[in-house]
Formats: C-alpha cells, sequence, structure tokens
C-alpha cells in the first residue's frame, strides 16, 4: 500500500507500506505515523491507497463499508439484525454509502429482499420480530443509500418491484416496512419510466385505499404520494381513465373523512402532498380549457341551444316551431345577445380563444342545469336592464372562466415546495364547476353593487378577482363556508380595505418629503444590513432537496458573531434552537468567498436532473463560490430565508442588498420614521416647493435707533 494525499485535483503518492492485517491500531494512527516519518504536516489530508490501484483508497469509512459488507451476512440471525441496523443508520452519510456501494451493496440489499426474505419467513413463526425488523433495516438502509442518487432506478429487477408491491399489498404487515416500501414505490415511479410501467401492473388504487383508512398520518402521507406520482407520470391519454378510477373507488371522500377532518393537525408534507393532488386534479381541466369549440360541430352547438332553452323556455321547444327561418334566427339572435354573448349571430365563435376555450361553456352549462333558478334569475334580470347597464352573462362566464384557471394554475406542474392546498376543493366531485357557480353570482351581485356599466368590464373583474383571492387566503373548510366569506367582501368592503391598505404603504411624493427620505434612508439601510447579519449569526437549517422530496437530511449554517467565518455541517435531525458553532464541522473564511450566484448560475441547478421543471425550487437556490472550483450550495426553506441570506451575504462582500424583502423592510421603515419625524406637524400642510425667496431691498441703509 502507499500513503498518498487526497485532494481534488492530484494526489501524490508517498513511497510502499507493507501493512500487518493483525494490527489493532485506528486507520488514522497509522497515517500519522507514516506522515511523521517523512516530517509531513496535515496528516488529516492523507488516506492509504491499494498498490495495484490507482482509484481505491483505504478510509475509516471505507473501512466501516468493508466490515458491514460482511458482517450483514453472516450466518448468526443477532449479528445480521445488529449489522443492519448500523448500515442504516451509516448509510445517511453520502462517503460512506459511496464505499458502500463500490462493494455493490446495493445489489446484495436487493439479493437480500428478493430472496432472503422467503428464507426468514420459514422463521417468522418463531422470531416474527426479528424478521420485521431485519426487513425493515434492509429496507431503510436501500432508501437511504438510494437517495444520494449515485445508482441509477433503472438497474433493478421486476422482482424485486413484485417484491417490494407484495409488501404494500399485504393486508397486514409492520408500519415500518409498509412505510419505506412506499417510498421506494414512490421513487421507482418518478425516477423511470421504465419502472412506472411495471409499478402501475403491480400496484392498484384498490390496493393503496385502505392505507388511506388507518389513523396513522405517515403513511397516509407515502400513500398519496405513490397515487400522486402514479398520477402524474401517467400517460396524456391514461390521466383521466385513472381520475375516474379515483373516483369510483371514492378517494376524495376518503381523504376528507380520514385525513383533512380526522381530529389532528396536517403536518407540512400532507399538506403537500394534498397540495399536488389538488394541482393534478384540476390539470385534468386543461384539455377541455384549451379545446376551441369547432362552429359546425353540431354537439357543440347544442349545448348552446341548451342554454337559450333554459333561460327562455324551460319547459321545452319543439323543433318544428311555427314561423319563417328568417323569424327564427331573428328570435336566436335576440335571445343569445340577452345571454351575453358577444357574437349574437354566431355565439360558438365566443369560445375559440383558449383558454378557457370549451371549459367556459362546459361550465356555463353545469351551472344552468345544477343550479337552475339562480342561472334563469341571473339571465332575466340583466336582459331587463337597459342595455348599458346589463351584466352579459356570457362573455362574463368566458372572462371568469380564464381567471379561475390563472387562479388555481390550472396546466401548470406542481411546485415541490407548496403546501397550498384548500379543504373546500376535498367536499364535491365537481368542486371546479361549484366553485364557479359562486364565483359567477358573485360576479352579477358585484356589477349590481358597481353600478358597472360595459365600459367597466375589466374593472369589475378586477374586483370579483380580489374578493375570490382574499375569500381563498382565509382557507375556507367547505364551498358553504366560502360563499359566506364572500359575503363579507362586498365592493364596499373591498373599497375600505384598499383605502386602509393606501393609508398603511401612504407614499409621500413632495419634494421636501423626497428629500427628507434621501436624508434618512442610509441609515435604515445600514439598521437593515445588521438585522441581516445577525440572523446570519443565528444560523439556519436547510434541507438536503432532491427528486425525493421526503428526507430528514439536514445541514446547518451560521455566520461567527465577528462576521469572519462560516461555520456549517450535517445534522442527524432538524434542530429546536441554534446549534453551537462548534458543533459545526466545517469552516469557510468570509474572505475565501468569491461571489454568491442564485437561481439558474447556481452549480447544483446546473446539474443533469437536479430539481429540473421546478420554478419554485429554483427561486430558492443560491450558492457561495470559493477557490478555484469550489462551492457551497443552499436552497433555502422558504422565501423569507432566502432574502435574509443572499442579503447577509451580499452584506458582507461589501454589495448592495437587492432583495423584495430588502425593498420592503425600507419602504415600511422609512414610512414609520418619516411619519414620526412629521408628528408635529398634523394637519398642517406641507407645500410641495419652499417659499419664495424675496426680492433684495433697494437699499441697505436701514437700522432700528433705539434711541
Amino acid at each position: 500500500m502507499v500513503a498518498g494525499r487526497r485532494s481534488s485535483d492530484r494526489r501524490e503518492p508517498l513511497p510502499l507500506l507493507s501493512c500487518d492485517p493483525k494490527q489493532k491500531k485506528p486507520l488514522s494512527a497509522i497515517i500519522k505515523e507514516v506522515c511523521d516519518g517523512w516530517s509531513l504536516p496535515n496528516h488529516e489530508y492523507y488516506a492509504l491507497q491499494h498498490a495495484d490501484s490507482s482509484n481505491f483508497y483505504i478510509t475509516e469509512k471505507a473501512q466501516n463499508a468493508q466490515q458491514l459488507h460482511e458482517r450483514i451476512q453472516s450466518s448468526s440471525m443477532d449479528a445480521k439484525l445488529e449489522a443492519l441496523k448500523d448500515l442504516a443508520s451509516l448509510s445517511r452519510d453520502v462517503t460512506f454509502a459511496q464505499e458502500f456501494i463500490n462493494l455493490d451493496g446495493i445489489s446484495l440489499l436487493t439479493q437480500m429482499v428478493e430472496s432472503g426474505t422467503e428464507r426468514y419467513q420459514k422463521l417468522q413463526k418463531i422470531m416474527k420480530p426479528c424478521f420485521g425488523d431485519m426487513l425493515s433495516f434492509t429496507l431503510t438502509a436501500f432508501v437511504e443509500l438510494m437517495d444520494h442518487g449515485i445508482v441509477s432506478w433503472d438497474t433493478f429487477s421486476v422482482a424485486f418491484i413484485k417484491k417490494i408491491a407484495s409488501f404494500v399489498n399485504k393486508s397486514a404487515i409492520d408500519i415500518s416496512i409498509l412505510q419505506r416500501s412506499l417510498a421506494i414505490l414512490e421513487s421507482m415511479v418518478l425516477n423511470s419510466h421504465d419502472l412506472y410501467q411495471k409499478v402501475a401492473q403491480e400496484i392498484t388504487i384498490g390496493q393503496l385505499i385502505p392505507h388511506l383508512q388507518g389513523s396513522d398520518q405517515e403513511i397516509q402521507t407515502y400513500t398519496i404520494a405513490v397515487i400522486n406520482a402514479l398520477f402524474l407520470k401517467a400517460p396524456d391519454d391514461r390521466r383521466q381513465e385513472m381520475a375516474n378510477i379515483l373516483a369510483q373507488k371514492q378517494l376524495r371522500s376518503i381523504i376528507l373523512t380520514h385525513v383533512i377532518r380526522a381530529q389532528r393537525a396536517i403536518n407540512n408534507e400532507m399538506a403537500h402532498q394534498l397540495y399536488v393532488l389538488q394541482v393534478l386534479t384540476f390539470n385534468l381541466l386543461e384539455d377541455r380549457m384549451m379545446t376551441k369549440m369547432d362552429p359546425q360541430d353540431q354537439a357543440q352547438r347544442d349545448i348552446i341551444f341548451e342554454l337559450r332553452r333554459i333561460a327562455f323556455d324551460a319547459e321545452s321547444e319543439p323543433n318544428n316551431s311555427s314561423g319563417s327561418m328568417e323569424k327564427r334566427k331573428s328570435m336566436y339572435t335576440r335571445d343569445y345577445k340577452k345571454l351575453g354573448f358577444i357574437n349574437h349571430v354566431n355565439p360558438a365563435m365566443d369560445f375559440t380563444q383558449t383558454p378557457p376555450g370549451m371549459l367556459a361553456l362546459d361550465n356555463m352549462l353545469y351551472f344552468a342545469k345544477h343550479h337552475q333558478d339562480a342561472y334563469i334569475r341571473i339571465v332575466l334580470e340583466n336582459s331587463s336592464r337597459e342595455d348599458k347597464h346589463e351584466c352579459p352573462f356570457g362573455r362574463s362566464s368566458i372572462e371568469l372562466t380564464k381567471m379561475l384557471c390563472e387562479i388555481l394554475k390550472v396546466g401548470e406542474l406542481p411546485s415541490e415546495t407548496c403546501n397550498d392546498f384548500h379543504p373546500m376543493f376535498f367536499t364535491h366531485d365537481r368542486s371546479f364547476e361549484e366553485f364557479f357557480c359562486i364565483c359567477i353570482q358573485l360576479l352579477n351581485k358585484t356589477w349590481k353593487e358597481m353600478r358597472a356599466t360595459s365600459e367597466d368590464f375589466n374593472k369589475v373583474m378586477q374586483v370579483v378577482k380580489e374578493q375570490v383571492m382574499r375569500a381563498l387566503t382565509t382557507k375556507p373548510s367547505s364551498l358553504d363556508q366560502f360563499k359566506s366569506k364572500l359575503q363579507n367582501l362586498s365592493y364596499t368592503e373591498i373599497l375600505k380595505i384598499r383605502q386602509s391598505e393606501r393609508m398603511n404603504q401612504e407614499d409621500f411624493q413632495s419634494r421636501p418629503i423626497l428629500e427628507l427620505k434621501e436624508k434618512i434612508q442610509p441609515e435604515i439601510l445600514e439598521l437593515i444590513k445588521q438585522q441581516r447579519l445577525n440572523r446570519l449569526v443565528e444560523g439556519t437549517c436547510f434541507r438536503k432537496l432532491n427528486a425525493r422530496r421526503r428526507q430528514d437530511k439536514f445541514w446547518y449554517c451560521r455566520l461567527s458573531p465577528n462576521h469572519k467565518v462560516l461555520h456549517y455541517g450535517d445534522l442527524e435531525e432538524s434542530p429546536q434552537g441554534e446549534v453551537p458553532h462548534d458543533s459545526l464541522q466545517d469552516k469557510l473564511p468570509v474572505a475565501d468567498i468569491k461571489a454568491v450566484v442564485t437561481g439558474k448560475d447556481c452549480p447544483h441547478m446546473k446539474e443533469k436532473g437536479a430539481l429540473k421543471q421546478n420554478k419554485e425550487v429554483l427561486e430558492l437556490a443560491f450558492s457561495i463560490l470559493y477557490d478555484s472550483n469550489c462551492q457551497l450550495n443552499f436552497i433555502a426553506p422558504d422565501k423569507h430565508e432566502y432574502c435574509i441570506w443572499t442579503d447577509g451575504l451580499n452584506a458582507l462582500l461589501g454589495k448592495d442588498m437587492m432583495s423584495d424583502l430588502t425593498r420592503n423592510d425600507l419602504d415600511t421603515l422609512l414610512s414609520m420614521e418619516i411619519k414620526l419625524r412629521l408628528l408635529d406637524l398634523e394637519n398642517i400642510q406641507i407645500p410641495d416647493a419652499p417659499p419664495p425667496i424675496p426680492k433684495e431691498p433697494s437699499n441697505y441703509d436701514f437700522v432700528y435707533d433705539c434711541n
């Protein structure tokens, strides 16, 4: 063996070293002796290398990997169980994971799952707890090793997939085994098209449903995650079929009863999975939203005829109605105008714009059939008004459908970090259509409150959007509660809210105020800078993310109190408070930082397959570049922490703080400071310009004579 210097760019071999296989000294002590013998400082930078291999270095972790690889093949069940327990723990470390995988450790684990379980199952009656623990630790180690992204998911056999699926399909199995099996299936589906096909053949929605009806929220979360993965990766022509299966199995009702309305708080990961399911469900509307109406399609035109019939002749209208063709055409044109279509002669042309395409017509027909009284009232009420004051039902429905699709982001991929699900959308099988029905009645009500005319159409739509958005932010638990929230958001109330917000964000534009702002702005910026640096000193816990979102892997970073060093290191779990500097293993001097980059410029966002198609995560990414090719990569837990850290790092480098948070803080603090300084001038109008300087006197021969 030789001792070689470990470096990212070169390894310098030292002379050969013979090793006694029976020696008991720690590996680090042997390396130190060699380095001392050659008067080499920093022995921790060296490792042992096999003389016949230029790529295989021996480290403590490599030694551990070799020992565990042998121990998990022990014939003793107790020894095997302890080895698998250690493996599950150590596999979190990427260096150990690489060493174990190099020993073909993944193949060994899959073989144990495929063939070993049958052998162990024969002993289940006498050692069932041992078998359950052994399989649980095996699967845990497998999940941890695969999470490092070193091994491709495409390498696994059908036998392995069948075995994992069998654990999920069993009615009675250990919770830990079920949880890890669901996690493996989700990763298979998300990371491999071929494995999606194989998993979809082994797992049915009917087999997953019972896991949602239990009381374990973590199992429910993983189950919904698998359903979401199957939904997301399904070919376009199969998604509607899958949605129909979910409807037949009453998935929505089961989730509402056993998850949303269960007597416990919904954790962040469950909220995320419910959000993903909500997005994927609404995305089924994209096809109709992007489909133009064919004016020559009789079936589509019949829908418009049905809207007219329900509104103006609820009983029926015989096909062979009397009167000339011209007279009937004139009557239809008149009725289509009353229905509020833009094109009175051929309303089909109103639905050729995408979005919202045919989805708007679907919504109108649903409203007319399922809320017939409200539909007829709106149409007849507006047809009796003066032309300029009528609220056009057809045009309103089309624009409202488009607006609701924008609010719910129909057609967009779900975000990796968003938890914004709405319970009310799980309370009805046709929740989008019901959502539309509530909002179209709101629009008609707001139109009347605003006493709007046709020229005010866009203003009314803006108010309605604000009403809907404000009601949604309260997260109503049902559609009825949503309707109730809207009742308290009348046009008058919206005006009051706007006025209040304007008062709180008042921006004085007179010259004296602008000069005062300019004077005190440096003080405010310095205050913001100190706050950012203080937050960096407190530190932040960052989550490690990859293709599988759920991971209990964390690392912590904080700035030293003297602002000269960044301390960072891995954590086993999310900390409850600040992490002491001395517990963080790694350091980065601030003086070594070359630059701070964000978003697409980050090295970890350029890597192949790195969280691609994920705008939310891209907006939270930033990196510190130092030395020649080194970097420290971050994904902030949220937008607020992203702003704090990018501002703080830029402040350390003497650069401007450019985040939205800094702009908002600056505006708020400036406004508060100006208002405080102007308290004594309350109710006194400040002129836009200083008073004029009077003309000079004709002479200065004036003096007050006291005599």
